[in-house]
């Protein structure tokens, strides 16, 4: 029988964890393809134990972030009003299918894409957000709080998925949505919103016998300290070098997983 806690997950939790706390990007993104091609995790177990790690990982970002008034629970409310809906439908039509090798081949498919979206998010921010501005200028508030919310649907249905776009697809729509918030803001409330929707779809997985508890012990043990020195820390890496360099990462992952 595998030991409860292995230090090889403890050791990649800590590393998820401390870049989730930086950053708010690298939950789902690293860790699910992480357990999928290094650990050999199925990986309809790779998400469904990679939501429940960040849902308890999320949790200590988001006290700390709160605790530093870097969360604004107005767009967090907003996004879990389109997220929550959309993530109980999505392990709905979930449970009402094989989740066998077929599935794994499915969301392995799913996930490289949304590796792919997320190395693009990382990517062309920039540039997308300096495309975007111009229309955006003219959303009025209430518009802005509809596309928040439409926001959270695409993010409910893609992270119950795949477990992956909490975090930079996340952050880009944020940023685009409120450009005058600052970047701590953004990340903190990205985090905050991601809490209840993993810890909703990962109960959803477990229900589904979708979950690992023994890896996900594991992962927790290293994640928790990790997401505390992270969210108190700043990077010592400037973002314009860290960003680009977990992009291509992402983008060789997402490409492997896809072909």
């Amino acid at each position: 029988m595998r030991a409860t806690i292995d230090p090889l997950y403890v050791l990649s939790g800590f590393v998820v964890g401390l870049l989730v706390g930086q950053t708010g990007v690298g939950g789902g993104a690293l860790m699910t393809p992480l357990l999928v091609l290094v650990f050999g995790i199925h990986p309809v177990a790779a998400v469904g134990t990679d939501l429940l790690y960040a849902a308890a990982t999320k949790s200590v970002g988001s006290l700390v972030h709160g605790l530093n008034h870097t969360v604004n629970w107005r767009v967090v409310r907003l996004l879990a009003c389109g997220s929550l809906p959309a993530t109980a439908a999505t392990l709905f039509v979930m449970s009402q299918i094989d989740l066998g090798q077929s599935a794994g081949e499915v969301i392995n498919t799913l996930l490289g894409c949304a590796l792919l979206l997320t190395a693009g998010a990382l990517l062309f921010r920039r540039q997308l957000m300096a495309w975007a501005g111009p229309w955006l200028d003219a959303v009025t508030p209430q518009q802005t709080q509809l596309l928040t919310v439409a926001v959270g649907v695409v993010l409910g249905t893609l992270v119950t998925i795949s477990s992956v776009g909490a975090g930079a697809l996340g952050v880009t729509a944020l940023l685009l949505l409120y450009p005058g918030a600052p970047m701590a803001v953004i990340v903190g409330s990205d985090i905050a919103h991601a809490v209840p929707l993993t810890l909703l779809a990962g109960f959803g997985h477990w229900l589904i016998g979708s979950v690992d508890l023994h890896l996900l012990a594991s992962l927790l043990v290293g994640s928790v300290p990790g997401i505390v020195l992270g969210s108190y820390v700043v990077a010592r890496v400037p973002d314009a070098v860290a960003r680009p360099i977990l992009a291509a990462v992402l983008t060789v992952v997402g490409g492997r997983l896809v072909l």
